[in-house]
């Protein structure tokens, strides 16, 4: 379930400020609210320590002569946490799981990821968060019922806890069986924990992810615990550093993997929440494009210095997905479906010990940065080759704030790819372009067709520092409608996150068939979800009036492992003159809404595959899709347009197949 709130505006203070975080440049957007006018800035990142290009960025509003107490209003896109995951650099973290189930982590789903990994013999998976050496088992069981079939052996689990004090560890994740049901073992291990190792960081899984599926709410919670001592010392930090400075508003946020912002204690809880936090403010500004513009459909398309982040947006709604993966990494938690590949304006080019031109995966960052920004760069960059062919200018970089070597790009380029491939400098500087760009346009068909969408039907907003500099060239390539580019590309993320709602999810699982579930049982699931969540913002000093509330169950196909989402949105309220939204997987967070409009949702008759079904839960009419065949042409599942301008029957059964698996089986 997820608390949503529209923020107040405090009268005594005028400015909002946000800063979005990245590899190579930090990009500010300063907000009046008296009279509206929208000020932006780029800096060069610091990643040996964000928080210093934070406080430069709040010093040229001060220099403006705007006092610090002015400033009412502050959320930060962070990749702190993205970072610590990707380059391995977590802390030093334990696990305790159920006795004679240490091996879940290890064995995971037990296969391979799709794609090019299935057909590759040196494929390795990524090393654990947390050696076998630091796996502990707890002396503990919980029924699927919930119901305790063996206490916590507490004396057992002092003797493993006592051993890890010498190990140095800072950090503990706790995942036991079934404890979404019975979280008091997992309690009373992070009390026992407090108590023997002091200052250590404990993460419960029944707190971060209190739903099924044993493996990937491991997976979330030992990511949470990895990265929970960062990104609270981080965030501690930047919060003295803005006291400090006199910037004291409580209205200060992290952006979250899901679209909406956490005020900083939560965030600093909740880190695993976080690491998808710099490119989703982009998408709440997309969003937003959709409804100014009309165009529904879109692709965004940011790239920045480091990465190219691309999202789909159908209908206005963005694709948000309840388990994702980073780096191979399961996180089983709401966030926006979103695509990242290593394609930014630093991206490194060169040639391998074969001869062949290779582009990326690295990247020459904020330290030393494209040989043009003469800070020591030496090898060329996808900068650097957009320079050379005059996409961009010596003189107008930032607006004219930095100036470019272009001799230096041009000598980079010369050197480390044009003379060893026996070509001119342009001719070497285009085919890296071209490269770069087919890279992103394959991360756009993952998204896309790959899924059953035309590309047709889409339109490409390009923003980030170097998006709208390769978008024409991709949407023609792909066929797309159109490009949009929003005014100040640049900074789009950050623009963002002045969009954004405090948003919170709250999930629990419960496992019942349609034939047994009541509205009253339902409501027993929703009520303590509600209560958490309307609690938990209250904490945060939001009035019943500002709280939106959203209801979703998450259902599916008996045997099947994809679930169908019906979401229903209540506008009158439990609470006075309030306004509720909360979104919920599995469970969600309020009673649900007595006669509620038809939902269609999944229920699945064991006995035919393709039989409908109608099935009253509480309130809530299901029903199966209506897809009913591999090459039925309905509106839910039709031969695609493909963007050659062809259309084939066999891609349509494709399409069938991905968003209907359930209706095909034993058809590859």
């Amino acid at each position: 379930m997820g608390g949503m709130v529209l923020l107040p505006r405090d009268d005594m203070a005028r400015y909002r400020l946000t800063v979005d975080t990245g590899g190579t440049f930090s990009d500010f957007v300063y907000l009046d609210e008296q009279t509206r006018e929208i000020s932006v800035a780029k800096l060069p990142s610091t990643p040996d320590d964000p928080s210093r290009a934070i406080l430069a960025g709040v010093e040229l509003l001060l220099a403006k002569g705007v006092q610090p107490a002015d400033i009412s209003y502050f959320c930060h896109g962070t990749t702190v946490g993205t970072n610590a995951l990707l380059e391995g650099k977590g802390v030093r973290t334990g696990l305790l799981v159920t006795k004679g189930f240490r091996g879940i982590y290890e064995v995971a789903e037990q296969c391979r990821p799709h794609g090019s990994a299935i057909f590759d013999i040196f494929y390795d998976r990524p090393p654990l968060l947390v050696p076998e050496s630091l796996t502990g088992e707890v002396t503990e069981r919980v029924s699927a019922s919930g119901e305790v079939l063996l206490a916590l052996d507490e004396t057992a689990l002092l003797t493993t806890i006592r051993e890890w004090r010498e190990e140095g560890l800072e950090s503990v994740a706790v995942c036991l069986l079934f404890s979404f049901l019975r979280p008091e073992h997992e309690e009373r291990a992070r009390a026992i924990i407090a108590e023997e190792i002091p200052g250590c960081a404990v993460s419960l899984s029944s707190d971060i992810v209190p739903q099924i599926r044993e493996y990937h709410r491991l997976s979330t919670t030992v990511i949470n615990a990895y990265l929970e001592p960062i990104l609270a010392r981080y965030i501690g930090n930047l919060e003295q550093r803005l006291s400090h400075g006199g910037l004291t508003t409580r209205q200060k946020y992290i952006m979250q993997s899901n679209g909406g912002m956490a005020t900083f204690a939560a965030s600093a809880r909740k880190a695993v929440a976080t690491v998808l936090s710099g490119p989703a403010g982009g998408i709440t500004a997309s969003v937003q494009t959709c409804r100014t513009t009309g165009l529904l459909n879109l692709i965004t398309f940011d790239m920045g210095g480091t990465s190219c982040d691309v999202a789909l947006i159908k209908d206005g709604e963005p694709s948000v997905q309840n388990r994702g993966k980073i780096e191979e990494r399961d996180i089983s938690l709401p966030m926006i479906d979103i695509n990242t590949v290593s394609a930014g304006g630093g991206t490194l080019a060169r040639v391998d010990r074969f001869g062949q031109l290779e582009v990326g995966p690295q990247s020459a960052g904020a330290v030393p940065g494209p040989a043009c920004y003469a800070r020591g760069g030496q090898q060329p960059t996808i900068t650097d080759c957009n320079l050379v062919l005059g996409y961009l200018g010596e003189d107008n970089f930032l607006g004219g704030k930095m100036k470019l070597d272009a001799k230096a790009a041009v000598s980079a380029v010369q050197h480390d790819i044009a003379d060893k491939l026996k070509l001119s400098v342009v001719d070497a500087a285009e085919g890296i372009v071209r490269i770069i760009n087919v890279k992103m346009q394959e991360a756009i068909k993952a998204i896309s067709t790959m899924r059953g969408h035309d590309l047709r039907d889409f339109h490409l907003l390009a923003f980030g520092g170097a998006g709208p500099l390769h978008a024409c060239a991709i949407a023609a390539e792909l066929g797309m409608a159109g490009v949009v580019v929003p005014p100040y590309p640049g900074v789009y993320s950050a623009m963002g996150l002045l969009m954004s709602d405090v948003k919170h999810d709250y999930i629990r699982s419960k496992l019942a068939g349609l034939d047994t579930v009541t509205a009253e049982g339902i409501a027993s699931v929703f009520a303590p979800l509600q209560s958490h969540a309307e609690r938990d913002l209250r904490d945060e000093e939001f009035t019943a009036a500002e709280i939106e509330i959203e209801r979703a169950l998450d259902m599916r196909y008996a045997a099947d492992v994809r679930p169908y989402r019906a979401r229903r949105t209540r506008r009158d309220c439990i609470l006075p003159a309030a306004r509720h939204r909360s979104r919920a997987a599995g469970g969600a967070a309020q009673a649900p809404r007595p006669r509620a409009r038809a939902q269609r949702c999944a229920a699945r008759n064991p006995q035919s595959a393709f039989r409908r079904r109608h099935a009253r839960l509480s309130g809530l009419s299901a029903r199966a899709p209506r897809c009913r065949g591999t090459f039925h042409r309905t509106r839910d599942c039709r031969p695609a347009r493909r963007h050659d301008g062809r259309s084939a029957r066999s891609y349509g059964a494709r399409r069938c197949i991905q968003e209907h698996p359930h209706h095909h089986r034993g058809f590859s």
